[in-house]
């Protein structure tokens, strides 16, 4: 017996409200940007520059006694935020104190840090801190355009590549998807205020990389049904090919997350935030492969006078020898 999450012969119709559905990504996409302009993001260390210490006690986490604590310091704008993880036991008690650099100085000062140090030990004696992290306002900076640049350079390749592979109309849809799935991660990040680093920019692109292979496996078979059923109307020939690629894109997704999930629960809170941007990207990488990459494709319009292919197997363009 094999297990199958989908019948043999579905025939869905992914595009009878294809204006609908279209539109509803485009609202999502707005609002996402919306709550990231209002609310901002929770920047890890790695782009603000300062100090990040991790602070670890028997005793409950009484954010209130902490600041206080720290108060006479001046410190400035310090964040204190209580770590919550299933892994932990009872009288495990996490906390993530974040100091941003002062004016004029690159990091948070050893001495400072001491003097936090010995503040916080008058909360609870016992207390430990396992962890302290400094970044430099400057080398934050960099990290932000070097990140920038990074999911940038990946959508002009990807729009390269798909654009030899296919069609012009492809590459767009493909890099509107992708932009989808960006600016929907990004927004609930904001929303949830999910710290956001180094290895968030990992996952965005971990993100891009998953949902890019989903579209190019329905393009494939798209391309070959349009060149096989040249007299169907483009949205039958879309239907068809999502339909037959559908229990594939099902297994991967549903197989992907079984592991996300086992690592959300298990893995702790270090690594919390980039599995949770791979999750979310798997889901809204899997919706947007059909409702925004096909769509756009549906919306433009492709060329149906292909020439047959020839024997070697190419596809639809003068590229389509290309190995994928």
């Amino acid at each position: 017996m094999r297990l199958k999450l989908v019948p043999q012969d579905t025939n869905i119709d992914f595009f009878k409200y294809a204006r609908l559905t279209f539109g509803a990504s485009i609202v999502a996409m707005v609002l996402s940007i919306g709550i990231w302009l209002a609310m901002g993001l929770n920047f890890g260390i790695d782009f603000l520059g300062g100090t990040t210490i991790r602070t670890e006690s028997s005793q409950p986490v009484d954010v209130g006694a902490y600041r206080d604590a720290l108060t006479p310091l001046n410190l400035g704008d310090v964040s204190i935020t209580e770590v919550f993880d299933p892994t932990f036991d009872d009288d495990r008690h996490v906390a993530m104190i974040r100091i941003q650099a002062q004016e004029g100085q690159e990091s948070v000062t050893p001495e400072t840090v001491a003097a936090v140090q010995e503040a916080l030990r008058t909360v609870y004696p016992e207390m430990t801190f396992p962890s302290v992290e400094s970044v430099g306002p400057k080398v934050s900076g960099e990290l932000i355009i070097t990140a920038l640049i990074a999911v940038g350079a990946s959508l002009v390749a990807l729009l390269i590549y798909i654009w030899l592979r296919f069609e012009w109309q492809f590459s767009v849809g493909a890099v509107v998807a992708l932009i989808h799935d960006i600016v929907l991660t990004i927004g609930v990040f904001s929303l949830l205020q999910i710290r956001f680093d180094l290895a968030t920019i990992a996952a965005l692109l971990t993100i891009i990389g998953y949902s890019i292979n989903d579209t190019v496996v329905i393009f494939d078979r798209l391309r070959e049904n349009l060149i096989k059923y040249k007299q169907r109307d483009l949205r039958e020939v879309m239907n068809l090919s999502a339909n037959e690629t559908l229990s594939r894109t099902l297994m991967t997704s549903a197989t992907t997350l079984l592991a996300l999930i086992a690592l959300l629960v298990l893995g702790g809170d270090v690594i919390r935030g980039f599995v949770f941007a791979i999750f979310w990207g798997v889901i809204v990488g899997t919706y947007s492969s059909i409702y925004m990459a096909q769509n756009v494709v549906l919306m433009i319009g492709v060329k149906r006078d292909w020439s047959k292919p020839s024997s070697g197997g190419g596809g639809g363009t003068q590229f389509a020898n290309i190995d994928a």
